[in-house]
């Protein structure tokens, strides 16, 4: 037994030391942050400032369940062509503006703005139709990556984000992105520390003096993902203080008033958790975790711009969203509610449901309100134009009630898409049982993905927006995906 213990033994303690060697991947310091470059909105939609519409897609978290569901509305809007009042045609999918992603819908925002329409050659097999969860945790069990995974600051997220980059993301960076020319990414994880959320965009790495660009996907996409207790944080350094980081505009225009206005109170604290990575002294680390802890659905982004915008207005002051006329939101959530029989006995559920169920339901609440806060928004801003273009209004005079009516000219359209909006019960049943991990049949893949397309189809507040812009659908009606071969993953 001892000459074949040895041998073994040394081969382990030589893969432990090889792997010890492993070291996570660094974002690399910058001397100086200037707000004219970088991959922010700013920047991107520069050239789209007198748009008329502002289209943005939020995809939610929820494994491979939320990546293929967010994947089936992409489908959807690439299919679907519209004929708008002047008689041109375009695609729906070449109208969108901005993706956010959180978790499994971060992986298809990504990889779409990776690599536009060749994502639908190769996505399904490449990632939805793989079983992502099973290479993972066979990856951890591996002896060859033991080593790495005891090493200083290199945990099963980066085992995990090796992987996403060898199927995926080929090492690309946020750099690739920024030289591509579609819509901008908003990949989002949280600060466990904080429990702020964490958007990887440049406006955030100006304050940490990093550089966003030499950052890979596969990082951002991991942390994003990166469930606490089953997959460790993901590690970025903070250098704040050190690039003479300047603050958004709006930040001066608050600053100079009496009071900031109401609407951008929740703006405002998002602000100061930002400011707060500018301590790079104190917090020389940043670990993030799963997005869904701080925000499930991807809104958050997009509730701070519409209320600093409104908070603009009221002042007085200029903003980006001066020349939208309609700000269309399609919010992508693929939460699932599978019903539990627990009340039908007297004996508690066990810990590990109750620890599961724990961490959902709040996530789950908070998601809901985020989407009815966006529609809270777009019912208010509707009224208050209602009542200072009212009649009634024309001879008011006093400035502090011209001022409280004033708020942005846009529309603002919230398109549900999520399972409880589908009419047959056998499907959403269906959806709803499809657990949140990483790894799903090829069958729920397919009808997650053509459950999207019919949502859309059947919302009011789809037809809403195309009877509002003029436009008509001059495509056949959406079909399921068919599965067909596709190329081997690289």
């Amino acid at each position: 037994m001892i000459p074949f213990r040895a041998p073994f033994l040394l081969v382990v303690l030589l893969l432990l030391t090889l792997g010890a060697c492993a070291t996570r991947p660094v974002n690399p310091p910058i001397t100086l942050a200037d707000p004219k470059t970088g991959y922010r909105f700013e920047v991107r939609q520069a050239h789209a400032t007198k748009k008329e519409n502002l289209v943005i897609l939020a995809f939610s978290g929820g494994g491979t369940r939320a990546a293929a569901f967010s994947y089936g509305v992409l489908e959807f809007l690439r299919r679907t062509e519209v004929t708008g009042p002047q008689g041109q045609t375009m695609r729906l999918l070449d109208a969108v503006d901005v993706i956010t992603g959180v978790s499994g819908g971060s992986f298809t925002a990504l990889a779409y703005g990776l690599y536009g329409d060749k994502l639908f050659d190769e996505y399904e097999q490449r990632f939805l139709k793989r079983d992502v969860q099973g290479e993972i945790i066979a990856r951890t069990f591996s002896p060859r990556h033991w080593g790495a995974l005891w090493s200083l600051g290199w945990g099963r997220s980066e085992l995990a984000a090796q992987l996403y980059d060898e199927i995926l993301f080929n090492e690309a960076t946020f750099g690739d992105l920024d030289r591509g020319r579609g819509p901008l990414i908003l990949a989002s994880a949280t600060d466990i520390s904080t429990g702020a959320r964490f958007v990887f965009n440049q406006t955030t790495f100006d304050v940490l003096c990093s550089d966003l660009n030499a950052v890979r996907l596969s990082r951002a996409a991991a942390a994003s993902s990166a469930v606490p207790v089953v997959l460790s944080p993901v590690t970025i350094n903070n250098y704040g203080g050190s690039c003479n980081t300047q603050l958004p505009r709006w930040v001066n225009v608050f600053s100079s008033a009496a009071e900031p206005p109401r609407p951008a109170a929740r703006a405002i604290r998002s602000l100061k958790d930002l400011q707060a990575y500018g301590d790079g002294a104190n917090r020389p680390y940043l670990h993030l975790v799963d997005g869904g802890v701080s925000d499930n659905v991807g809104m958050r982004a997009v509730l701070d711009a519409l209320e600093i915008s409104q908070a603009l207005h009221e002042l007085g002051a200029p903003t980006p969203l001066d020349h939208a006329r309609r700000v269309i939101v399609f919010i992508v959530n693929s939460l699932s509610s599978p019903p539990t029989n627990w009340d039908e006995s007297q004996v508690p559920p066990g810990t590990i449901s109750i620890l599961l169920k724990s961490a959902g339901v709040p996530i789950d609440r908070y998601s809901y309100e985020a989407v009815e806060l966006l529609r809270d928004m777009a019912a208010r801003w509707q009224t208050l134009r209602l009542i200072g273009h009212s009649p009634a209004m024309a001879a008011n005079k006093d400035p502090v009630v011209a001022a409280a009516l004033r708020v942005p000219n846009a529309e603002i359209y919230a398109i549900d898409v999520s399972f409880a909006a589908l009419k047959d019960k056998e499907e959403l049943a269906y959806l709803n049982a499809q657990p949140t991990s990483f790894v799903l049949p090829d069958e729920a893949v397919d009808r997650l993905r053509a459950a999207a397309g019919t949502i859309i189809m059947d919302s009011p507040e789809f037809q809403r927006v195309l009877k509002d812009v003029g436009a008509r659908i001059v495509t056949e009606a959406p079909r399921a995906p068919v599965a067909t071969a596709a190329p081997a993953a690289k």
